[in-house]
């Protein structure tokens, strides 16, 4: 099935918008708008796993952002429409931005000022892109691409320097990450996750676990910290220690601009949306350090929406960031990404899995019914969230966030009624 034609079979627009104004006051079930999705590097096999666990924890609303390929949301949609599930589809993208990097700003990646993390939440258009949205996304495939390829080599030949012999090429890691997911190559995205997990398992293989150490701290340069059975522990130093900046396996990556990545967003007919780190760096990046300058920033550059990996934060700095955004007119959503091989619920918490406060689930909730909303909207033809018109001020923009709840609300209850029926 069309991912799009499972959100279009709800209803017509005039029926849904018909009984929006009937859905508020209902319970808020458990959803999740960010996860990461096989063959990105996931802590799932398959796509099929992460619905289960979702069903299984009773979530109602889940969404993938996945770097670059999408290919994997039509067996996506398919499963969460098995499984009574509403599929959210998005993008994040990496980029660069120059006159932040050259004033040393950090702003949602702690180690590498300029660098900018931005998603595309609610996209439809990834099977009939553009021209320029092809043009936009060939090149970051293309540059990511290359980078992998020299970055491996490089692994490959500091391990062999050290005495250890790792014959992996870019192809090599690709072919893994095909095995493991039972994926197409087409559609591998390599990350540096994927080539530090192939660099630990054929580490494993050829050392002993009473030799990792030795090993390890000829190849770091320093002890590990990790004990010499820990595969993610190791997997994590394997990229601290050789893939980052100033390391001897780094290569500089070549980003969009934000203003690039913007406009592939567009294309993609998605809503921009700022990622939010806050406290899940200590100190916070200079870029969030104070929530209503951020919320000034963000509104300044037209991004109506932010997002939280809220297992990196703190209750009471949620409570403070969320709120502060959404009272400047900027929606909220939720994720926990499983973009590591650890598997922590699902459902949203915060720091050491503390439960998220009441103001900010009932918030979280309001965002992702929005993007509930934009999605049917833009399924229909319609236009979708991404409209500044309305947004001069922030009463104008708390309306129509709330508008958009509203009907989101009634697309999701229609959709959990037609899936109940079967």
């Amino acid at each position: 099935m069309d991912a799009l034609e499972l959100v279009r079979q709800i209803g017509s627009v005039e029926e849904i918008e018909r009984t929006a104004e009937s859905c508020s006051g209902d319970a808020i079930p458990a959803f999740n708008t960010h996860i990461h999705l096989p063959p990105n590097f996931s802590a799932f096999e398959t796509v099929r796993e992460a619905i289960e666990q979702a069903a299984a924890e009773g979530l109602k609303v889940l969404g993938a952002g996945n770097y670059y390929d999408f290919s994997v949301y039509e067996p996506f949609a398919e499963g969460c429409r098995r499984r009574g599930v509403f599929p959210l589809f998005s993008t994040e993208i990496i980029t660069l931005d120059e006159p932040l990097l050259h004033k040393g700003i950090r702003i949602n990646d702690p180690g590498n000022p300029g660098k900018m993390y931005l998603c595309g939440k609610g996209i439809r258009r990834w099977a009939a892109l553009s021209p320029r949205g092809q043009e936009l996304l060939a090149a970051i495939r293309r540059n990511d691409a290359e980078r992998m390829r020299q970055m491996i080599g490089k692994m490959s030949e500091h391990f062999r320097r050290c005495g250890l012999l790792i014959e992996l090429d870019d192809r090599a890691v690709i072919q893994r990450v095909v095995r493991r997911h039972r994926c197409e190559p087409s559609t591998v995205t390599l990350q540096e996750r994927h080539a530090a997990q192939a660099f630990q398992e054929v580490f494993f293989e050829k050392v002993s676990p009473n030799e990792r150490i030795e090993r390890l701290t000829a190849l770091f340069g320093t002890a590990p910290k990790s004990r010499p059975e820990d595969a993610v522990g190791i997997q994590n130093e394997i990229r601290s220690h050789l893939m980052k900046a100033g390391k001897p396996c780094f290569v500089p990556e070549t980003f969009l601009s934000p203003a690039q990545a913007e406009e592939l967003i567009g294309h993609l007919g998605g809503i921009v949306c700022y990622p939010v780190l806050a406290d899940g760096s200590s100190p916070v990046c200079e870029f969030e350090a104070s929530p209503e300058e951020l919320a000034k920033t963000l509104l300044q550059r037209g991004y109506w929406m932010a997002e939280f990996i809220s297992l990196r934060n703190s209750p009471e700095v949620l409570v403070r960031y969320v709120r502060t955004l959404r009272q400047a007119g900027i929606a909220v959503t939720v994720g926990t990404e499983h973009n590591t091989l650890e598997k922590p619920p699902l459902k949203p918490a915060c720091l050491k899995g503390m439960p998220l406060p009441e103001e900010v689930k009932t918030l979280f909730w309001e965002g992702t019914c929005v993007l509930a909303a934009h999605q049917f909207l833009s399924a229909h033809g319609k236009e979708g969230f991404v409209c500044s018109k309305e947004m001069s001020d922030d009463t104008r923009r708390c309306a129509r966030i709330e508008r958009f709840a509203r009907l989101g609300a009634a697309v999701l209850k229609r959709y959990f009624e037609k899936a109940s029926q079967g």
